[in-house]
């Protein structure tokens, strides 16, 4: 086993395009004598590469790709305690827990991540104001350092802190354990209320928090409209897990400006009409409700090969009101349309994680097409609304936090430096340490 030198190791984004030096072990004894070659002198331990920007890129050093360690170790089917590889996806798991009912404590807007990835990153779901992180919900994992040594951590040690959201920089995840959540369904019951204003958006968070588990909100960034979905789950006993095969394909780009202000105007306006037409309650399975764009592959090549940046920022509670207003209303007059807009709240539940995103308060995640300096410069304009208000970005979406508001937005940073191994670095905290 060794690295060889790829073109397609891509972000999700599909900005940063570097060949890359890759290994993909099959096992765990692969490991050491690839952390020992590390060419150029660092590694990066990565999954899938569902990140947007370069916290999965180590364009100096190698990736070590750990989807091929992807086995079940262990699972209790009474108490809902599961234990596997790094690379086991969520959905491989889901498929397991389901059956027996059991779901992912939290799970982000893909399947399509693996186990440490949903770690390193710390991600959160629609129902974070329930369940908090997904480190809230980790109760071991194994940890592989350069120094060869292996470490098992759980919550309450300080390295395990910094490796939950620390991006991989702590070293390689090799396994976790997790405490799934009981569900009995697979379906949930899904209220769909369309809102005209802002307002009513923040009136229809504060009233279902209490009564749903599960929230979210689609916004049209022109005309702050939207649709709010909340829901719970079903207990009807039917436990039929996703199914992949399903599934549409984007087989390859489209030309250079087909996803125009104008395309996208317009499927912001069918978009509300359609879901203003379906409103009240369905019935509908987790696939389709947690994951809607997992029934599209390679949903991403739709922005072209000039790839995309997704914008996304977290506001404190005492400031989230008139920061996401004022959010919005840059992107509108930008004139920079996109048909991905989401805004939610986060609850209060702290995450384990010193690096970890959430906050309590509200998260706004806005997608735009890769425009290049105007992009850049429409970013710097929302950098100044998210720091005045006390916020910040996300490293596993945006892929150009500037150095200074990256360290002002996490005031843990300090504590974690110390428990970063000196083998592993990338592109981003190259970046943002120097």
């Amino acid at each position: 086993m060794t690295y060889v030198s790829r073109s397609d190791a891509l972000p999700f984004g599909r900005i940063a395009r570097s060949s890359q030096k890759v290994a993909a072990p099959r096992f765990r004894d692969e490991l050491p004598p690839l952390l020992a070659e590390r060419p150029g002198g660092s590694v990066l331990a990565i999954g899938l590469q569902r990140s947007y920007g370069d916290t999965v890129q180590n364009g100096d050093g190698g990736l070590i790709r750990m989807a091929g360690l992807d086995r079940l170790i262990a699972f209790d089917a009474v108490q809902g305690r599961l234990r596997a590889e790094a690379g086991v996806t969520l959905g491989e798991i889901m498929k397991v827990a389901v059956p027996h009912g059991f779901f992912v404590p939290v799970s982000p807007g893909t399947r399509s991540v693996t186990l440490a990835g949903a770690i390193a990153n710390d991600v959160h779901g629609k129902n974070h104001h329930r369940s908090g992180t997904f480190g809230c919900h980790v109760t071991r994992l194994g940890l592989l350092r350069s120094d060869g040594s292996r470490a098992e951590i759980g919550p309450g040690d300080e390295l395990f802190a910094a490796t939950v959201g620390g991006l991989g920089l702590t070293g390689i995840i090799e396994w976790a354990e997790i405490d799934l959540c009981p569900i009995g369904s697979a379906f949930l019951d899904v209220d769909v209320r369309p809102y005209g204003r802002l307002s009513e958006f923040w009136q229809l968070s504060a009233e279902t928090a209490a009564t749903h588990e599960h929230a979210v909100a689609w916004i049209d960034c022109a005309a702050e409209r939207g649709i709010f979905t909340c829901a719970n789950w079903r207990s009807d006993g039917n436990r039929a897990p996703h199914d992949d095969r399903r599934r549409l394909r984007v087989p390859l780009d489209p030309p250079n400006g087909a996803m125009n202000n104008l395309v996208t105007g317009l499927f912001n306006c069918v978009y509300y009409a359609l879901h203003k037409r379906r409103a009240g309650r369905a019935r509908q399975h987790y696939g389709s409700f947690l994951h809607p764009l997992d029934a599209i592959a390679d949903w991403n090549r739709l922005y072209g090969r000039a790839g995309f940046r997704q914008y996304q920022c977290a506001l404190p509670a005492a400031t989230m009101h008139d920061a996401i207003a004022a959010l919005l209303k840059e992107v509108s007059r930008s004139r920079e349309g996109s048909f991905l807009t989401v805004l939610k709240t986060f609850g209060a539940v702290p995450s384990p994680g010193l690096l970890s995103f959430p906050m309590a308060g509200a998260t706004l995640a806005v997608d735009f097409r890769n425009r290049g300096d105007l992009t850049l410069r429409l970013f710097e304009r929302l950098d100044a609304i998210v720091r005045a208000a006390g916020g910040r970005l996300y490293a596993a979406k945006d892929g150009r936090i500037p150095a200074q508001m990256w360290r002002r937005g996490y005031p843990e940073l300090e504590r974690f430096i110390p428990h970063i191994d000196p083998a592993f670095a990338s592109d981003f905290w190259r970046r943002v340490a120097a």
